[in-house]
């Protein structure tokens, strides 16, 4: 809650200094408890487009799925493919070297849909970052906790965030015999682990990015460990790795981050996995993805798989690679696939044919007999002036038995009669959808009655509207 956390974030707007530094949102957006407060505090921002040359050497193999544009005067553009690049220009074009800012838009893939998978061409990411120049994982621990906040609050299942880092991964290329050309490439491949079994991986190192059998294998015995503090331990009294600078530094610095993770309290749900490569070039440090875990349980008969839902990490050079004179900005983020959770929960709340609201109206004034839209319009615009988010059918005489068939359509969870006798007597009578019990109201206090109901309430329909 916004209590236990006092983060400030800004959002990424416009190209404009002035705008990034002015742009505060209370924190309220990383406590989240539950899919609908994504876009709360959000300011959208310019371009989907970009210069090709912008987007393109960040992200290794994935680049074949930047979709590639020109425009009316001949200018080569590209759709963005991720948050993070448009991000680290705008820092470097601004030359703001500390920010911790978050993000809520749409991205592009000319990828293979799978909607069943939460896999689109166009779909919405949430990215937040960390910018500046801090004491080591310090930084990368909080984005890994709200993380493991965020999908904690979202009761999707059980889950685990992955963590490794790539100079951990250079590291053990190098003593492996890989050449440091092929560094980016190999690590594209070891990216495909999730996907493939190690044997096909392997013939993929050997066969395609010509590597030696004996690299391949010597690779294998580390990419397929697993495991928290111990397995870091273990690799830093190796007695190549130990030797290894890179490797030496990254499973120092991993060290260090599952120290904070512990006093943080979420370990129990992290794993130092070393098969983990992201195949984004511009990754430079410590990554991260978390994994829902394929389960059964009661309501669904079959387990649902959609993948990652969340994926980052340390990126120190790549607003450099935008600069003038090649300033850094170290700088660290996470983004939350926004399309992937929807489609989870949609695919489970379907399974368990929970019932679902559609909308957000609060309550659909009705009228049971003819001859009654004055006292609706009367009803439905004192209702407005009270701030209740009232709704009615637009017909001059509509059946009861259809405006309440519209409420369990859409998932409207009160209705308010006003009939004859509810106009002699002055009473409005409330109607739970779900129960389908009644009662007589004042009509001076409908709008105190709705809202007290409502309030213990979220967007399923729930038991709390009981009378």
């Amino acid at each position: 809650s916004p209590s236990q956390t006092q983060r400030v974030w800004v959002t990424h707007c416009q190209m404009s200094k002035a705008c990034l530094e002015s742009v505060h949102y209370p924190p309220s957006f990383f406590s989240l408890s539950s899919v609908t407060r994504l876009g709360m505090g959000f300011r959208p921002n310019g371009c989907l487009a970009s210069p090709q040359e912008t987007l393109m050497g960040k992200y290794g193999d994935n680049s074949k799925l930047i979709y590639e544009l020109q425009d009316q005067g001949g200018e080569l553009l590209a759709l963005r493919y991720d948050l993070t690049v448009p991000f680290a220009r705008c820092l470097a074009m601004n030359k703001i070297t500390n920010i911790k800012r978050y993000h809520i838009a749409k991205v592009y893939r000319r990828d293979n849909p799978a909607t069943t998978r939460g896999r689109y061409r166009e779909f919405y990411q949430c990215d937040f970052d960390i910018a500046g120049q801090f004491d080591s994982m310090i930084p990368d621990a909080e984005c890994l906790k709200i993380v493991h906040e965020i999908l904690s609050d979202l009761q999707l299942g059980d889950f685990l965030i992955k963590v490794n880092d790539r100079r951990i991964l250079n590291g053990v290329f190098a003593v492996c015999g890989v050449p440091e050309s092929k560094f980016i490439t190999t690590c594209s491949t070891v990216d495909k682990l999730d996907k493939m079994p190690w044997d096909d991986v392997r013939s993929e190192m050997v066969g395609e990015k010509g590597l030696s059998p004996e690299a391949a294998d010597c690779i294998g015995e580390y990419v397929q460990l697993h495991g928290g503090l111990d397995l870091i331990e273990q690799l830093l009294q190796d007695p190549k790795l130990s030797q290894n600078k890179l490797a030496k530094e990254g499973l120092g610095d991993m060290k260090l981050l599952f120290e904070y993770l512990t006093l943080f309290g979420i370990t129990g749900k992290i794993s130092f996995d070393l098969s983990l490569a992201r195949g984004l070039d511009y990754y430079t440090g410590v990554i991260f993805e978390a994994v829902l875990l394929q389960q059964e349980n009661d309501h669904v008969e079959e387990s649902v798989s959609v993948g990652s839902v969340a994926g980052g990490g340390r990126y120190d050079g790549l607003v450099g690679m935008f600069d003038p004179k090649g300033r850094k900005v170290p700088c660290v983020g996470v983004s939350i696939g926004i399309e992937r959770i929807f489609s989870i929960m949609e695919q489970r709340v379907k399974a368990s044919g929970e019932k679902v609201r559609t909308t957000e109206t609060q309550v659909l004034v009705a009228t049971p007999q003819k001859h009654l839209l004055g006292a609706r319009l009367k009803l439905i615009s004192e209702l407005w002036d009270a701030g209740i988010k009232a709704e009615m059918l637009y017909k001059k005489d509509p059946k009861l038995l259809k405006q309440l068939q519209y409420c369990e359509d859409t998932g409207i969870p009160l209705v308010a009669i006003i009939g004859e006798q509810e106009l002699t007597d002055g009473v409005v009578k409330l109607r739970v959808v779900t129960t389908r019990e009644e009662v007589n109201i004042p009509r001076e206090k409908l709008a105190d009655e709705i809202r007290r109901r409502l309030e213990p309430c979220s967007l399923s329909v729930q038991s709390c509207l009981t009378l």
